[in-house]
């Protein structure tokens, strides 16, 4: 095979680079890449192509000659669905047609077929009722199928997406080893638009369509629906052939396409788009092992080939344009919209690649982000390659009619889901879609019949896998259920292989599921451990066969696939840990960098509706700040936001009362009230970005499930993990105002006994402010409305609240109080390691069951005598679940400025006994159970009662069998107390100090310059003033020598030389400079010395000003930038101009202000 048929061929050898630098362009940077070669559309100059480089794969049985005439009866029914009464149209009212020359089918059209249409349908209603009651019968007996020795199994993944990776590392530390990379010529930086939509995945019409976590829905019939209209646009006449086409490439290749869908019909975003389109985000070879992604350069050619949209793409690949790309934006990271930071990036990459749909003009101004990840270093030659090889294709379609808009097809179906789903799948075409089973069922099966019984996934887990992708698939599923990750499993009824179901052979599509993204970040630790595990993907689909084969076939099976597990097992994971020279933690690098102006929008105003709604002005202030806050948004920025919020807030409380307004159609209000806004200065215009032009969406706004978000995106975004505690800043607790203690705590955490110490101690902690306390369990009604109502009446006090406070939504609260009251408030917590999943390790649970069954009496009944004392502590632990101790710390901090640390478990203790820890297994994965069952039911109640007796049982009898280790693991009270106190009085005095979160704070950067010392300035001043009396009396006079505390040399200013003159410093920045100056001008109203720059590393830093200068001091009402004017000043003899002969030269460090 020539290099050049390498380029896209699904059996060429390639290299992998994990996770996000999967395959190699060719086996060598050097080689060229031939257009012709790869077998793809034909040429449309009428020439015959050359033969395909595609090795022929084996056709799937499923589709057959017979499988194909079922499929295609299927289809043909399915086409003659009728959904929704037809009424006779009424005037004015859109009607939806198919333009003549997008006939999908030859058949379509009346001909000898329609004259039999009455007897054939009759025919085909008795076998579709057959059928039906063959498959419901099939699939009612489906739970008893029995796994044997004769069961096998095979899984093949539909469709996926990048893995989701979160860097162990800060943004900043990733961001400085990106650099790195870069600068020893390891790597480059490539950098992609975040285009704002939702994820499309297609595999051709077998293979199916998917969104992120669903298939068989409005967003994958619009997914459909805007892919089919792009190869109208792209193709022309030639759309259908093409269409049929691709979907056949597709299929015989096993490859997927990722797409970011943009449409107005689906839900807001941060800005409704112009146009609806997608942009290729993703190309995937699924084959048989583990998914291939395509590397940018060969998304670029595939797409080319096949006239589908691309995004916009740049490559850094020197220090200096690496550099200076994170400068750029943090120069726009507040104020950026989609013109100037393309702008300014195609100025400061050495390549840059044009989205072949222009982000501003079918989304708009507004940008959500770029997402900047490290790539190969061929990658550049590559990508070159590509561009000369595939050039920008024409669009054949552009002018003509495409037909209905998918604007218009929703407008005029308005009646359900269904009928738009039907509606959008009848007007993209046979050729695209020939088969709607996934959205509507088969044989008379509607589609909500292809749910699966839960007992699949265990089965498939339990049969003998007949190849290496199912052993991998099935090792990824097992480990998720045994470390108990927050995902579902989630099995259907194939009905793509509706004709090949029998008793013995069923078909499902797995779909996974994840509900959390710590979820990813946890597989990430697995995976460290076990090199050999396969990713887990976002978007993640499989195709499981579950089968029982005969004496003779199984001995095949289980041979073959013990051969083949021998074989390849180590070959194909072998190389997982290192590729082309990159470590594996070093490939997965990646960044997102969003935008402020798109943020206010989603996270600010969208994701804020709930809170403003349903908490008040108050909560929902809290709320922004706090988000603001875990950003490192400027303060400026803080300042300008909160006024506009705050005027939002009183906006649509008043226009909606307490109707909350719905967050799928929230820029209907929002962009009116921002345009607005906007127009009453120009500093509103740039913290709005842009604004105005709002496309109207409630006429033909896609029919969603309320409770569906596809996207995942409406949560609040947190900020990154602290590290370890470090003094950074002093958050101090004037003695005017109260102090709320509480206790995000589990009972047993001694919290209670901890309050009457704190209540005992003579002097309290340390001023004269009174302590109270107030015990959950003697509280009777709403306990944090009890200590609201006590606060207000005396707020200068320190309330002790002493009740567990285990979520955010008592944290809310908490905030709540310390606005209304005036009141700092201090969370202590018992100190654990805690799990990846849990802040409190299995360490810290034991002695918290331990301590409460040693209780007797207890006011809450939570003691020996209680009989599910076991379970109530289970179920606060899993209160905390899905919160490592890192998240949980870090939420903490940002909330409430402080944490306090109780001691509890002895840092040199031996391991927890295996007796003390099975039994704590037992009882958390018999609360999932009962959890999932019953939800919050007693246990006594549940049908696992007996289960949960015998358990308590065992707990005590383990416990108190363990019971030296576990006195012996504790810190001794009274220390406990004696440092809880001592930061709890720190708290008071305001000494306790805050831990660096390891955030950068980004700010709006405004200018680069170069900081000089004022000692070394004023240093200079003096030597001057000795040979100059002159300037000695000007220095008198005006106290410049006293005044002088800050001064700096100006480099490049953003709004005068633009942000990529600006970025282009970030190469040097924190760098020492040589400043020399040679004279001194001033006159009454102004002094400045003129600067001539030195050279770092051997690269000469020059100033973007025409002069030079450090601006050292003007009068009341001179603004600095006059002093540019000294030079000609000077020239006129209106300003002293003092040369510094020899010129004197200090040193200053590069920075951005």
């Amino acid at each position: 095979m020539s290099p050049a048929s390498s380029l896209l061929s699904p059996h060429a050898p390639r290299r992998i680079l994990p996770l996000l630098l999967p395959l190699r362009l060719s086996s060598s940077s050097a080689a060229a890449v031939s257009a012709p070669a790869l077998a793809m559309p034909p040429r449309r100059d009428g020439t015959k192509p050359p033969p395909r480089k595609w090795k022929p794969k084996a056709s799937d049985a499923s589709f057959s000659s017979s499988s194909a005439s079922a499929a295609a009866g299927i289809a043909e029914s399915v086409g003659k669905m009728t959904l929704a009464p037809q009424e006779p149209p009424r005037a004015g009212a859109a009607q939806l047609w198919v333009p003549r020359g997008y006939a999908t089918s030859a058949a379509e059209g009346p001909g000898p077929g329609a004259a039999s249409t009455s007897t054939s349908a009759a025919v085909t209603a008795e076998q579709g009722g057959a059928a039906s009651q063959k498959l419901s019968s099939l699939f009612k007996s489906a739970p008893n199928f029995e796994v044997d020795n004769s069961t096998f199994t095979e899984a093949q993944i539909r469709a996926t997406f990048y893995p989701k990776f979160e860097n162990e590392k800060s943004d900043q530390e990733t961001r400085t080893r990106m650099i790195e990379m870069v600068s020893h010529g390891l790597a480059n930086l490539e950098v992609t638009l975040k285009h704002s939509g939702s994820l499309f995945m297609y595999a051709g019409h077998h293979g199916g369509a998917y969104a992120k976590n669903s298939f068989g829905n409005v967003y994958t019939a619009v997914g459909v629906f805007v892919l089919g209209r792009l190869f109208r646009e792209a193709w022309g006449k030639e759309a259908p052939k093409m269409q049929a086409e691709f979907n056949d490439f597709l299929e015989r290749n096993r490859i997927s396409i990722s797409m970011e869908l943009v449409t107005a019909v689906l839900g807001d975003h941060g800005q409704r788009p112009k146009d609806d389109y997608a942009v290729v985000t993703a190309v995937t070879e699924l084959g048989r092992g583990k998914p291939k992604f395509y590397s940018t350069p060969e998304v670029i050619a595939f797409c080319r080939k096949w006239r589908l949209p691309t995004n916009h793409v740049w490559l850094f690949s020197t220090r200096k344009s690496a550099s200076s790309f994170f400068a750029a934006y943090d120069a726009l990271c507040e104020e950026g919209t989609a013109t100037p930071v393309c702008k300014a990036l195609d100025e400061i990459a050495d390549i840059s690649v044009p989205g072949s749909k222009d982000h501003v003009k079918v989304q708009g101004e507004i940008l959500e982000g770029l997402v900047a990840r490290i790539v190969i270093r061929e990658s550049s030659v590559q990508m070159e390659e590509v561009l000369r090889n595939f050039p920008q294709p024409p669009l054949d379609g552009v002018d003509s009619d495409l037909g209905p808009s998918l604007r218009e097809i929703c407008a005029a179906n308005r009646s359900d889901e269904k009928q738009q789903i039907k509606a959008l799948l009848d007007n993209v075409g046979a050729s695209m879609c020939p088969d709607h089973s996934d959205w509507f069922g088969n044989s008379g099966l509607d589609a909500q019949s292809r749910n699966a019984d839960r007992s699949v996934v265990t089965k498939f887990l339990q049969a003998h896998p007949t190849d290496y992708a199912t052993k991998k698939l099935q090792e990824m599923i097992r480990l998720m259920k045994q470390r108990h990750f927050s995902a579902a499993f989630k099995c259907y009824w194939n009905y793509q292989k509706i004709d090949s179901l029998s008793n013995d052979n069923l078909y499902y599509k797995m779909v996974i599921h994840v509900y959390n993204d710590s979820v990813f970040r946890r597989y990430q630790q697995e995976m460290r451990k076990n090199q050999g595990l396969w990713p887990l993907y976002r978007g993640f689909f499989v195709d499981v066969n579950l089968f029982k084969a005969t004496n003779k076939k199984a001995a095949e099976l289980a041979k073959d696939g013990d051969a083949l597990l021998k074989n390849i097992s180590g070959a194909l994971d072998s190389n997982s840990s290192a590729v082309d020279g990159l470590a594996d933690e070093d490939s997965n690098l990646m960044v997102k960098l969003k935008f402020l102006t798109y943020k206010l929008r989603t996270f600010l105003i969208r994701n804020g509706l709930s809170t403003l709604f349903k908490d008040g002005p108050s909560a929902y202030r809290t709320y922004y700040l706090r988000q603001m806050k875990n950003w490192g948004t400027s303060p400026s920025k803080q300042k300008e936001l909160s006024k506009m919020l705050d005027e939002w807030a009183v906006y649509i409380r008043r226009k909606y009362g307490n109707k909350p307004l719905s967050s799928s159609t929230y820029l209907s209000e929002a962009e009116p009230f921002l345009e607005q806004y906007a127009k009453r200065s120009p500093s509103n215009q740039a913290l709005i970005g842009a604004a105005g032009n709002l496309v109207q969406t409630e006429n033909f706004l896609a029919i969603l499930d309320a409770e569906r978000d596809e996207e995942g995106d409406l949560r609040v975004e947190h900020g990154a993990a602290p590290s370890s505690p470090v003094s950074t800043s002093v958050d101090v607790v004037p003695k005017t105002e109260g102090l709320i203690v509480f206790f995000p705590g589990i009972p047993g955490c001694a919290k209670s006994a901890l309050c009457k110490e704190i209540l005992n101690t003579p002097g309290g902690l340390g001023d004269n402010r009174p302590l109270h306390s107030l015990m959950g369990d003697l509280i009777k009604g709403k306990y944090w409305q009890k200590v609201a109502d006590e606060r207000k009446k005396k707020p200068a006090r320190i309330t002790l609240a002493d009740k567990n406070a285990p979520n955010e939504e008592v944290w809310r609260q908490i905030e709540d109080m310390c606005g209304s009251t005036k009141a700092a408030a201090v969370p202590v917590v018992p100190d654990s390691e805690g799990t990846d999943s849990n802040p409190f390790s299995l360490d810290a649970l034991a002695v918290f069951m331990y301590r409460v069954l040693q209780r007797v009496n207890h006011p809450g009944n939570l003691d020996k005598a209680s009989p599910n004392a076991g379970y109530v502590l289970l179920m606060f632990y899993h209160l905390y679940h899905g919160k490592s101790r890192r998240e949980f710390e870090n939420e903490l901090y940002e909330r409430f400025g402080s944490l306090v640390k109780m001691p509890l478990l002895k840092p040199d203790r031996a391991p927890l006994p295996d007796t003390v820890k099975t039994v704590l297994d037992e009882g958390i994965s018999l609360f999932k159970l009962h959890q999932n069952r019953h939800g919050r039911a007693e246990p006594s109640k549940g049908s696992y009662a007996k289960e949960w007796a015998q358990w308590e049982q065992r707990l005590r009898v383990t416990l108190f069998g363990n019971a030296d280790y576990l006195n012996s693991i504790q810190v001794p009270f009274e220390s406990a107390v004696k440092e809880v106190l001592e930061q709890l009085k720190a708290v008071a005095k305001g000494d306790l100090k805050t831990p660096d979160t390891g955030k950068r704070k980004f700010g709006n950067i405004i200018f680069a310059a170069v900081r000089l010392t004022p000692a070394d300035i004023v240093g200079l001043l003096r030597k001057v003033s000795e040979k100059d009396t002159a300037v000695n009396t000007f220095l008198n006079e005006t106290k410049l020598v006293d005044s002088l505390t800050k001064a700096h040399v100006t480099l490049a200013h953003k709004r005068g030389h633009g942000v990529a003159a600006v970025a282009s410093y970030g190469v040097y920045q924190h760098q020492e400079v040589p400043v020399s100056f040679n004279a001194l001008y001033y006159t009454d109203k102004m002094a400045a010395l003129e600067a001539q720059l030195g050279a770092v590393n051997g690269e000469q830093i020059k100033s973007r000003n025409e002069w030079p200068h450090a601006t050292l001091w003007t009068a009341p009402g001179v603004t600095p930038k006059e002093a540019n004017m000294l030079p000609q000043l000077a020239s006129e003899g209106k300003a002293t101009r003092v040369p510094i002969e020899p010129p004197i030269t200090v040193s200053g460090v590069l920075d951005f202000y």
